[in-house]
């Protein structure tokens, strides 16, 4: 095991055949994409990263990630603190190879002759483990509330109107129909 600062490219097929296991603290200052949906880019990611071969010879790269990120909550529009887990098992293949033959479960990864970027792996993994509407708990945060005139006065300009189905209820009721 490595542990210390994580590379930002690396060679998968040759850390496999060492059984190289990456782990360490990734600042979250290094990943942009993500931190443009961040309220602020502070802390860091604790990262694993695994490279090894299964039964069937493949590169097989085990990713657990964890990171404490904050975002604005979509009901009080604070900034909330939000834990993310994320793993992943990745099996990797040539360009172009047939993944037919690999086990349920691995997500594919394509790499060519360049190193991985093992930064934009993380980044991608985080990105997709990202809550899709960033909320507090219901206990701590409660939506935020009209002041009393202005639903007054929402009250007193909304048109009556009938209900459309009322006829159809009215005809339910009467047994001649």
């Amino acid at each position: 095991m490595l542990k210390g600062p994580i590379p930002s490219h690396v060679e998968p097929r040759q850390l496999a055949e060492r059984s190289v296991t990456l782990e360490g603290e990734l600042p979250l200052e290094r990943l942009e994409r993500l931190s443009d949906s961040l309220e602020d880019d502070q802390g860091a990611v604790r990262t694993n990263l695994s490279f090894e071969r299964d039964e069937q010879r493949t590169v097989v790269i085990r990713s657990r990630l964890d990171v404490d990120v904050k975002m604005i909550c979509q009901r009080c529009l604070e900034p909330v603190v939000l834990p993310i887990h994320s793993e992943c098992v990745y099996a990797v293949v040539n360009e172009g190879a047939n993944t037919q033959h690999l086990p349920k479960g691995y997500d594919v990864l394509e790499v060519g002759e360049d190193p991985l970027d093992l930064l934009a792996l993380v980044e991608d993994e985080l990105l997709l483990a990202l809550p899709i509407v960033p909320l507090h708990d219901p206990e701590v945060c409660q939506p935020p509330m009209a002041p009393d005139e202005d639903v007054a006065e929402s009250t007193e300009n909304e048109v009556k109107r009938s209900n459309p189905f009322s006829v159809l209820a009215q005809l339910k009721r009467d047994p001649n129909v």
